[in-house]
């Protein structure tokens, strides 16, 4: 059967629209009450990140209420890690943590080398079915993962870090480790995505948050390469890959071989449109911090940045994840903003 509002998914291939998709990361929860009544009924984040039928509910959440063009699947880009052999926990206070990380050798041994991601990370897949089939074929629905240069910043850490120094110092002085590590986490991203893919997603995305803390050469050796593994293996399926913060590697990952590139409100859409000319579709980038203001505020700065994209072949989002503390009102206003707008 085919989508009701397929634009997501027209853009991404560079056919003709009639208006801008429009969606938000982190649009699934945070901001939303009924989320949180959800969210109520479960111990933690990670206990409704493995619960089928609560995920789903919470995915379904935004298309409902927001009205957005997409939904994309309530998961954690962590699952990955502990489905490899590295447990984490989720603190409202302090984010993720690892009880162990991995900076050796011997600390890389202990990790599960042959596993059945289909078996480890049901709960995902099962979710993304009831989405699916709740979804009535309304709009398209997104998998997503972690690219391996932040998931390895994770493993290495143990935790969220202002400076990342652990991960980058193994770069430096155990390479050939680093690069066994991120090959491995490669290897279970593409098995994990292609489950996704069997499970119902229409489109994928891979994030890669702390992109930014590494200079190009680095990023081009640590991270892209990875991402290129990846996205190799997914030609033909929507692709978008966001690496927040890569500003001085523009110029590489528009070389990737995806179909999107998500782009954070430091970057600019004009030079990234200059980059990759018709060949990709760019999605973004409002600065999430702009939902603080008047609606009028909202309007404007959203019409300026519509204005801006000198391409058609582009879908609306925040630079970043919609922030927990900002007004669904106020969303709505960009969502409305956006799809009121005429080419």
């Amino acid at each position: 059967m085919s989508l009701k509002n397929d634009l997501y998914l027209r853009a991404h291939k560079g056919e003709k629209l009639e208006r801008y998709p429009v969606w938000l990361m982190r649009q699934a929860g945070r901001i939303l009450p009924e989320y949180r009544a959800v969210r109520s009924k479960m111990g933690g984040f990670k206990e409704l990140v493995e619960t089928p039928e609560f995920a789903a509910e919470v995915t379904i959440q935004p298309v409902d209420i927001l009205d957005v063009d997409a939904a994309i699947i309530f998961s954690d880009i962590l699952v990955v890690p502990e489905a490899m052999g590295l447990p984490y926990q989720m603190s409202e206070q302090r984010g993720p943590w690892f009880e162990n990380t991995i900076r050796t050798e011997e600390q890389f041994a202990l990790l599960d080398k042959k596993i059945d991601v289909h078996e480890r990370l049901s709960y995902v897949f099962e979710a993304l079915k009831l989405t699916k089939k709740e979804l009535k074929d309304r709009v398209p629905l997104i998998g997503f993962a972690g690219a391996p240069w932040t998931i390895f910043c994770y493993m290495v850490e143990g935790k969220g870090s202002k400076t990342f120094s652990e991960s980058r110092k193994l770069l430096y002085t155990k390479p050939d480790l680093a690069h066994e590590l991120l090959n491995r986490i490669s290897d279970v991203t593409i098995d994990y995505l292609k489950g996704q893919l069997e499970a119902g997603a229409d489109a994928l995305q891979l994030f890669d948050s702390w992109a930014g803390i590494l200079g190009r050469e680095q990023y081009a050796k640590f991270g892209i390469s990875y991402i290129k593994k990846i996205a190799e293996a997914f030609e033909g399926v929507p692709l978008t890959v966001f690496s927040k913060g890569a500003v001085a590697s523009l110029e590489d990952i528009a070389k990737l071989p995806c179909s999107a590139l998500g782009l954070d409100w430091s970057m600019d859409i004009r030079t990234t449109r200059e980059l990759v000319a018709e060949t990709k579709t760019l999605q973004g980038n409002l600065d999430p911090c702009v939902l603080y203001g008047t609606a009028e505020f909202i309007q404007k700065a959203t019409i300026n940045m519509l204005k801006s994209f000198e391409s058609h072949r582009h879908i609306v989002n925040l630079g970043h994840g919609v922030y927990p503390d900002i007004d669904p009102e106020k969303v709505k206003v960009f969502i409305k903003t956006v799809k009121n707008y005429e080419f």
